[in-house]
């Protein structure tokens, strides 16, 4: 419940506004003058005040002043007569929400009441969001606040405090090195090394030489001593990217270097003890894999003592517009750009997209529409004709629509996929409550349901 002070020293004006705001839900307390209320204040941040200027004990404009200097996010709103209305505007130029002029209509108060409490509101969002992005954003790029990707946060930071091994089944695109390091840099020894190897299109001895090192004469070409990446990582977690794609006679000498925890060098006769976490991360059905003959089972197991399945996104499409601002972001960075966001209709394009190289693919994207556009927010037509083309063979015609209809099918559209959700409908619409109610009243769409007022 936002609390309000009411300042002014005529009584029938305080008893008549503290029983208006009173009946539209607020916590509302009077005074009669500028100094019982500082002396409140430093005891109760009130969110907002109607704030008279001309009070017996000390002006206006000296209030606000103390109230921007002891809680700055307080929102003041001037109560002033007709002769002081240049006063009143002086005052929003040093900090004030709004002004109201005497007498103040019942209307009027509630609105500007409803106003500052909106911007109060969002301002609250914004910050509980930037907490939130920084918290769920584990390594750069890693954002997302679905509830498939809230399960995948959860356990990456349970198990990053567990050295065990771990299996990441994703498909491409959908941040699997991310989630690797994610894992290694929220554990007890993220200042050791993170190494990466992809195990695809290599042969049985050059994977050998890769993660177990040689010695020096061991092969033609061998011409020093190498430490392999196991090495190299000691103390710290080896990715070893597309594992299914691992010769079936290199999965039996990695299967001895995790029974044993020792690895040998090509051509050595003393081993090395192992002290590193294995993250596999794959494409492909290993399950399948084994039926088939293709992946020993017994490695499976000593890879799989925690497996996590990185959702496409596809199947968390209530993240794309984050992405997407995530990446306009990063694209104004890297082009010296100042895009300011996305029109509806671009972004109803990529939320009915299916997006085959999921992340990854998005990003291509918002980077082509960014180094294209010539606009302030990016435009179906910034986007690529592939995609737009995609959409029309889908059967939308939403661009050759008027401009109100396109708004009412998209807003009814993400209405529909929150469960009628106002407060998470309006994060994706990146539109005010209030603005999305009146949206919803003018379309005449019907049902949603509001948290805030349960």
């Amino acid at each position: 419940m936002m609390s309000i002070a009411v300042i002014d020293d005529e009584e029938t004006t305080r008893k008549m506004m503290g029983r208006i705001l009173g009946r539209e839900g607020y916590s509302v307390t009077t005074f009669p003058s500028g100094r019982p209320f500082l002396q409140e204040l430093e005891q109760h941040p009130f969110d907002i005040v109607f704030l008279d200027l001309q009070l017996p004990d000390m002006g206006g404009i000296e209030i606000l002043g103390y109230i921007k200097e002891i809680r700055r996010e307080t929102e003041v709103i001037i109560v002033t007569g007709y002769g002081s209305i240049d006063n009143a505007v002086e005052a929003t130029k040093t900090g004030a929400f709004h002004y109201l002029t005497k007498p103040c209509r019942s209307h009027d108060l509630c609105l500007m009441a409803r106003r500052a409490a909106e911007k109060i509101t969002l301002h609250r969002e914004n910050s509980r969001l930037r907490l939130k992005v920084r918290k769920d954003a584990i390594v750069p790029g890693f954002i997302g606040n679905s509830k498939a990707m809230q399960t995948i946060f959860d356990t990456i930071e349970k198990v990053a405090q567990v050295n065990c091994n771990v299996l990441l089944e994703a498909e491409t695109g959908t941040g699997k090195q991310l989630t690797a390091r994610a894992i290694h840099e929220l554990g007890q020894k993220k200042n050791a090394p993170f190494v990466y190897f992809n195990c695809g299109g290599f042969t049985e001895e050059l994977i050998c030489s890769e993660l177990f090192g040689h010695e020096k004469g061991a092969f033609t070409g061998a011409d020093a001593c190498k430490a392999g990446l196991f090495e190299s990582a000691a103390g710290g977690t080896v990715l070893l990217d597309e594992i299914g794609e691992m010769p079936l006679s290199m999965q039996v000498k990695l299967l001895h270097v995790l029974q044993e925890r020792q690895v040998l060098r090509v051509g050595g006769i003393k081993p090395v003890d192992l002290n590193v976490r294995i993250i596999a991360a794959t494409n492909r059905d290993l399950k399948q894999l084994i039926s088939r003959g293709k992946f020993r089972e017994d490695l499976y197991y000593r890879l799989n003592v925690v497996t996590i399945r990185l959702p496409m996104l596809s199947e968390r499409r209530e993240d794309i517009p984050l992405l997407v601002h995530h990446f306009i972001a990063k694209s104004n960075k890297a082009f010296a750009k100042d895009i300011k966001g996305i029109s509806p209709q671009a972004l109803e394009l990529l939320m009915n997209y299916n997006f085959p190289g999921n992340i990854r693919e998005l990003e291509n994207i918002i980077q082509h529409a960014s180094a294209l556009t010539e606009g302030e927010k990016l435009t179906p037509e910034d986007l690529p004709s592939s995609l737009r083309q995609h959409h029309f063979q889908n059967g939308s015609t939403d661009e050759l629509l008027p401009m109100d209809e396109v708004e009412k099918r998209y807003i009814s559209k993400v209405l529909s996929r929150t469960g009628h959700n106002i407060k998470t409908a309006g994060k994706i619409l990146a539109m005010p409550r209030t603005t999305l109610w009146r949206r919803i009243k003018k379309y005449g769409l019907s049902g949603p349901k509001d948290p805030g007022t349960s």
